[in-house]
């Protein structure tokens, strides 16, 4: 990570843990908002103004939060919008780095190898650990967020003035149900997967597991006669879920090690990823070649290197979507 500006240490899965060795995910720091006229968002400071082809996302393939963001992205038009750098999906002992990899990407602002390069661009005295997504502000030559949560609903609204569209992810009709949603699909099911998987304790490790299966039992129920988690539209919650399943089987099933069943096991929730999948845009920003190779080159978990050869039936499905 990151100290002062400097790096100190070879990348490690797991950030922090608590007094019971649970898993606990870094808080974001970069919190600025693009808005339509440039003023101040809910946090941080305002200048960031929505303008065509001002902003760049950088993203890794295989991360769940930084797929939220290109979700959206296509979703809500923005691909002319938003410019995109893919990092490789192969964490090194420095972190994310840029290119060496089949659909991953050099850093065309800065040409910097490691995405840490990038933290220190925008403060050179940054602590902590160098993430994705970024969103970073060409024209000031500024980091605005790198919070997938913030950048997901601003791409929902701030663009709309210039790209209008009838894809609304945070319906202020259903605000409550989707922030109560969000919260246990959160902490459940989204982190749950990687409290399970970074967890150096087997009673934090089987409480973990316990969460994520009894809510993938819910959604399960949930989506039993609707197609959608809320409101039976597409909002955010969807979005924030599917991330997370279309992982479930290539990756957290085997490496994380949870275990009791995969998401082909669940008719429900197979139909609900292939209907997300099916939306227009979206099977762009799938790529199971970068899921698998990103996840188990995770050396802590896996540290041979060794990649499973199994197709699964998302890899199946989107062979048939790309014919």
């Amino acid at each position: 990570m990151l100290v002062n500006g400097k790096w100190t240490e070879d990348w490690k899965p797991l950030q922090k843990s608590d007094e019971r060795g649970r898993f606990v995910r870094q808080t974001s720091k970069f919190r600025n908002w693009v808005t339509p006229d440039g003023n101040a968002g809910l946090t941080g400071t305002g200048g960031f103004k929505a303008e065509p082809g001002r902003y760049r996302l950088y993203v890794a393939l295989i991360c769940p939060w930084a797929s939220r963001a290109l979700m959206a992205r296509e979703l809500k038009g923005l691909q002319d919008m938003i410019e995109v750098t893919v990092v490789n999906p192969e964490l090194t002992n420095e972190g994310w780095a840029f290119g060496n990899y089949a659909d991953a990407d050099q850093d065309p602002l800065f040409n910097s190898k490691y995405m840490h390069e990038i933290y220190t661009f925008a403060d050179e005295h940054y602590t902590g650990r160098a993430t994705v997504p970024v969103l970073w502000d060409m024209k000031q030559n500024k980091m605005v967020n790198n919070e997938s949560a913030d950048i997901l609903r601003m791409f929902d609204t701030a663009f709309e003035h210039i790209v209008p569209s009838n894809v609304r992810l945070f319906p202020e009709a259903f605000a409550d149900d989707i922030t109560q949603l969000n919260e246990v699909i959160y902490h459940k099911l989204n982190n749950g997967v990687y409290k399970a998987g970074f967890t150096q304790e087997q009673e934090a490790y089987e409480e973990a597991t316990r969460d994520v299966f009894a809510t993938l039992d819910m959604l399960e129920s949930r989506l039993e006669d609707q197609d959608y988690l809320i409101g039976n539209q597409l909002t955010e919650t969807d979005i924030r879920t599917f991330v997370t399943l279309i992982r479930f089987d290539s990756a957290y099933h085997g490496l994380f090690k949870t275990n009791v069943k995969q998401i082909k096991d669940y008719p429900n929730l197979t139909a609900y990823v292939e209907r997300i999948l099916r939306l227009p845009g979206i099977i762009n920003t799938v790529n199971i070649d970068h899921i698998v190779a990103g996840y188990y080159s995770i050396k802590a978990l896996n540290p041979s290197g060794v990649k499973p050869v199994g197709s699964s039936y998302i890899s199946n499905l989107l062979e048939t979507l790309n014919q």
